[in-house]
């Protein structure tokens, strides 16, 4: 009977470790807290790494501070300057710290070595027109030792949409000689905030906006032209390397500048059935113009909605990712990871979650001595997913081997996926493991684009290698310039048959390599998804009017069409508990909280408006900014949230208006 009963115990402990959940992101990387003074307000704008270990901190609010044993349980924290104007950078050059205010680039120095900066010199002063908007971001040091600073545009007075650069050099980046001597590098820059060197070439990542369909990573070479027009207005400059000018641009493409019948501006709006205008076709039509599209897209409200720090994880940090870019995101305090490869002598790749959860804004990071990495963050006048409105944290591996896409690379009739542990092969040799789908953004002047032009792409094959850790799949109808996401929902690990702690990847194909193709004889096409040939076809899901003809392109920038009659009305609304997840999966947290005005409106606030569950999902796909003029930031269409997802969330919206003081039971206080 003993024996018996230890045998059953046995069996249910080993259920249970079959049943267990797979690893999430949490489970190797942690988020360390930095203790600082009482009292002090590190709402970070720099972070920079000095050669003794110790960690420049650069704040918003001007201040500078030096944190020694940064790692410690116990930092100290001593004030190295103070008195400065906005600083969002920040860096160690030869013995002293450089950082990029409003106006200018200034050097700090402790002449008397007493711990305090005693001399601030400007190195290089550039003009302002006051506009709230005009933040400038840097340095990064290039290579020859010069550096590189960035200027946002302003916006519009009547038209307050419309990015301006009313002053030179807003919408360019600088590159700024210890000297005092500036050269403009390149221009088409509209929220510039992240600046990072990799191979030795300087990149920067764009936030969503006007000409802006998506954030991104762009290569900065010298003349080139990112899209953001604004900043053509100095291009007849003499000392300009870009030649493109205004009138050019404007004989070219429509700017959408309106007015109505008393003369007023009219913002522009997405129009939802066009032939829309892409940014790559722009290299078509200024062919003389070193028009630079994106090395990686940061799809929006997925890798953030607004981009920030590029950093380059050393060797030795972070296990198998070493080599490869961090980019953080401000809206939705987190971070994504970023491989990227050379094909035709041009920069694309792959971008991926990496870490969620920070406790406001991802603005800033610097690795420390250790390989562990710190984050800076703020949120004033942003606003973010994190509810803080600024902090200092740490990130640290543990040591464990997450099972990760470590990379994806393009190959002649597909993708290549390298991973960081060994797959179990009858998963992976099942074509019904993966998804892949490509879609891209419009090129216009309204602020963001929906998804356009999205397609499934067929699979036709994969190939694992023997040792389990790559899998090249056979994509037909491969886009090149189009973001192609590659789902591996159905892969699983050898150890614990776990699931990929990120199943998603976001590729951006500007160039599809030439090479050897696999032969089909060498690749798995068993696919235990497909439908017998015999089989009767599957009654549609949506009116066959809708449908798009068979072979049709489709564009999914109009909103998913509701089915007549379809029951919109749940039995009992999910609490807060229930959706949470899907709040954070479809970035609704980044931009709304429960009972607190943030970026958008309360969530409480939309409930008083009495809306139907389906009016509430009609607005997910369709939103109607102009009816929340209070709000300066207008809401995207969000075509990609599923329809049983975009229910749950308008139940549990509509259910705040029933609940004592618009609460909703369990979700955050304000």
């Amino acid at each position: 009977m003993k024996k018996l009963f230890i045998s059953l115990l046995a069996a249910a402990s080993f259920t249970v470790a079959m049943a267990q959940e797979s690893p999430k992101e949490e489970d190797f990387f942690k988020i360390l807290k930095v203790t600082a003074p009482e009292g002090t307000l590190l709402e970070v704008g720099g972070l920079t790494t000095l050669p003794d270990g110790s960690v420049g901190v650069a704040t918003r609010r001007g201040d500078v501070w030096i944190i020694e044993n940064p790692t410690s349980r116990k930092p100290f924290f001593r004030k190295f300057a103070s008195g400065l104007h906005e600083i969002l950078g920040l860096t160690y050059k030869d013995g002293a710290l450089f950082c990029a205010q409003r106006g200018e680039l200034t050097k700090l120095i402790d002449s008397d070595k007493n711990g305090k900066a005693d001399i601030f010199e400007t190195v290089y002063a550039w003009p302002l027109s006051g506009h709230y908007h005009e933040y400038s971001f840097g340095p990064k040091i290039a290579p020859d030792g010069k550096f590189f600073v960035t200027g946002n545009v302003a916006f519009g007075d009547e038209e307050w949409w419309r990015g301006e650069s009313r002053v030179p050099w807003r919408g360019w980046t600088m590159k700024i000689g210890e000297d005092g001597t500036m050269q403009p590098w390149a221009t088409g820059m509209r929220s510039p905030c992240g600046l990072g060197i990799y191979e030795g070439e300087l990149f920067y990542s764009d936030n969503q906006g006007e000409w802006m369909g998506s954030g991104g990573i762009f290569h900065v070479k010298n003349g080139s032209f990112t899209g953001h027009p604004a900043g053509l207005r100095w291009t007849g400059m003499a000392n300009s390397p870009v030649k493109l000018t205004t009138e050019q641009f404007v004989a070219k493409i429509d700017e959408r500048r309106r007015r109505d019948e008393n003369g007023r501006a009219i913002k522009p709006e997405n129009v939802v059935n066009e032939t829309p205008t892409l940014l790559y076709g722009l290299k078509d039509m200024f062919p003389s113009v070193d028009v630079q599209t994106p090395a990686v897209w940061l799809p929006h409200g997925i890798l953030g909605i607004s981009n920030s720090e590029i950093l380059q994880i050393p060797d030795g940090a972070f296990g198998p990712f070493s080599g490869q870019l961090l980019v953080g995101d401000q809206g939705m305090s987190k971070i994504s990871r970023v491989f990227m490869e050379k094909v035709n002598g041009e920069y694309q790749g792959g971008a991926i979650e990496f870490r969620n959860g920070f406790r406001s804004g991802v603005l800033r990071m610097a690795f420390a001595k250790d390989g562990s990495l710190f984050v800076g963050e703020t949120n004033r006048g942003w606003g973010s997913a994190g509810e803080a409105n600024d902090g200092l944290q740490r990130v640290a591996w543990n040591g464990a081997m997450p099972f990760e896409m470590r990379t994806v690379k393009a190959m002649p009739d597909g993708f290549e996926i390298e991973f960081t542990k060994p797959v179990d092969r009858k998963s992976a040799e099942d074509l019904a493991s993966y998804r892949v789908e490509s879609f891209l953004y419009k090129y216009h002047a309204v602020y963001g684009s929906p998804t356009i032009n999205k397609e499934a792409l067929p699979l036709k094959g994969v190939k694992v290698s023997a040792d389990g850790m790559k899998a090249r799949l056979i994509v037909g109808d491969m886009r090149k310039f189009y973001i192609h996401q590659l789902t591996l929902d159905g892969v699983r690990g050898v150890e614990g048959s776990y699931s990929l702690v990120h199943p998603i990847a976001y590729y951006t194909l500007n160039n599809i390599p030439t090479g050897e193709k696999l032969a089909m004889s060498e690749v798995s096409t068993k696919n235990s998804a497909a439908v017998p040939a015999t089989a009767p076809a599957a009654p549609a899901a949506t009116d066959k009017k809708a449908m798009p003809a068979k072979g049709a392109k489709t564009t999914t920038g109009a909103k998913p069409k509701l089915v007549e009659g379809q029951a919109v009305t749940m039995a009992k609304a999910p609490t807060y508990d229930q959706v949470k997840g899907l709040l954070t999966r479809h970035t609704c947290s980044a931009c709304h909280q429960a009972n607190k005005r943030q970026v958008g409106p309360a969530f409480a606030d939309v409930a008083k408006r009495k809306y139907t569950n389906d009016q509430i999902v009609d607005l997910i796909y369709n939103p109607k900014p102009q009816h929340w003029p209070e709000y300066a930031t207008e809401m995207p269409p969000m075509p990609q949230v599923p329809k049983n997802d975009a229910l749950k969330i308008a139940a549990w919206i509509n259910s705040l208006s029933a609940s004592s003081g618009s609460e909703s039971p369990g979700a955050p206080k304000p």
